[in-house]
């Protein structure tokens, strides 16, 4: 049973992240040609809605989940995922484009406070390090295959056919994760309806690792919707070389978490912990500070390498800090914040880009890497909650 439900939470978090990518990869083919995107901060605005919207509805997803098993939300949230990136490739105009990307923002709302929940609690401690960096590598890989897929498939037709292939790709693969626990009773990530009360003492209970949480997502969202841009705009990388410069990004962060529960056991999840949050500081300076190519896509692969590893650890600390019945709220709330982090940051990073130019957003990741990495001297990790 542990391994069919990791094997289909796996795929379901590789289709989930692949399409969080696919979308902003064809932005800056769209700015290129003055179609819809006219200005960063359209990929501000974009990106803020979409990840603000994905913040709302994983709340509410988790108040009123109750009566779904996980096979009925997952079945929901791979077709809505489906089909807007298919009516995405009907835009004409930014409104339009704005309308279906926060749809689909919706039915991606679904995986990161209830895939993981499910994942956590068929998982013992002794298991859980595993069990999470197998499924948060497996996103990182659906991100891996749709930043190359996407770039060169653009470049080689337009900007709409990788997302026929997507939306194909997306459905087929999300069958085959609901068929491979289709025969599994009872599988649920949400017992019972929570409250407000349980939520603030959740909270409460990992308030520690909020301010990592944030940066994390910080951090992924700007690279996500603005390293694209920052390479083929300013280093003029074509765009399939570009998708592969993410792609190896991604590589990184799809290999490293496999190996985070025998890091954590070497190293001790503490020291790993603050050492990524330094590495990812320190690379997204190096990559504002970049003046060619092959520095600023070195500094790109070493800052994934250190990024990837923050996510399974602060899941781990968050999956310990709370009680087992709530720890679907514990992975909500993650998600949540990780997602406002994400919002907030890439908002601001559009308005930046237009104002000072589209290598300044990692600036302000590693301002913010500083005041993070500051918190925890002050505020220590404890070694394994």
């Amino acid at each position: 049973m542990r391994k069919r439900v990791l094997f289909s939470a796996s795929l379901f978090h590789f289709i989930n992240d692949a399409s969080a990518v696919a979308i902003p990869m064809i932005f800056p083919l769209l700015y290129n040609e003055g179609f819809i995107i006219t200005k960063y901060s359209h990929i501000g605005i974009l990106s803020y809605l979409g990840l603000f919207i994905t913040f709302v509805f994983q709340i509410l997803i988790v108040n009123f989940s109750k009566q779904l098993s996980y096979k009925s939300m997952l079945i929901i949230s791979i077709c809505g995922i489906s089909v807007f990136i298919f009516l995405l490739t009907f835009s004409d105009s930014f409104l339009a484009l704005v309308a279906f990307y926060i749809a689909m923002r919706i039915f991606m709302s679904f995986y990161h406070p209830l895939g993981v929940a499910v994942v956590s609690r068929a998982h013992p401690e002794s298991a859980l390090d595993y069990a999470m960096g197998v499924q948060s590598g497996s996103g990182n890989f659906g991100v891996f295959i749709a930043f190359i897929s996407v770039g060169y498939l653009a470049q080689n037709w337009d900007w709409r056919f990788p997302l026929y292939i997507w939306a194909g790709a997306g459905l087929l693969l999300g069958l085959l994760s609901f068929v491979s626990v289709s025969q599994v009773s009872g599988l649920k990530a949400t017992y019972r309806k929570p409250d407000f009360s349980l939520w603030l003492k959740t909270l409460s209970r990992m308030k520690k690792y909020i301010p990592g949480i944030f940066f994390g997502g910080g951090c992924w969202a700007t690279t996500v919707y603005y390293a694209p841009s920052l390479l083929n705009h300013k280093f003029e990388i074509p765009m399939g070389k570009t998708g592969v410069s993410m792609a190896s990004w991604i590589a990184l962060g799809t290999l490293m978490p496999y190996f985070f529960g025998f890091l954590s056991q070497k190293l001790g999840r503490r020291h790993l912990c603050f050492s990524c949050l330094a590495g990812t500081t320190v690379f997204s300076f190096l990559l504002w500070l970049s003046a060619g190519q092959e520095m600023a896509v070195l500094s790109l692969l070493l800052c994934g390498a250190f990024l990837f590893l923050i996510f399974p650890a602060f899941q781990s600390y968050t999956g310990l800090s709370a009680e087992y019945k709530d720890q679907d709220i514990a992975f909500s709330l993650f998600a949540n914040i990780q997602m406002l982090g994400g919002a907030v940051i890439s908002l601001a990073s559009g308005f930046v880009s237009d104002m000072l130019g589209i290598h300044f957003p990692f600036l302000l990741l590693s301002l913010l890497g500083v005041f993070v990495l500051g918190y925890y001297l002050k505020h220590p990790f404890a070694e394994r909650s």
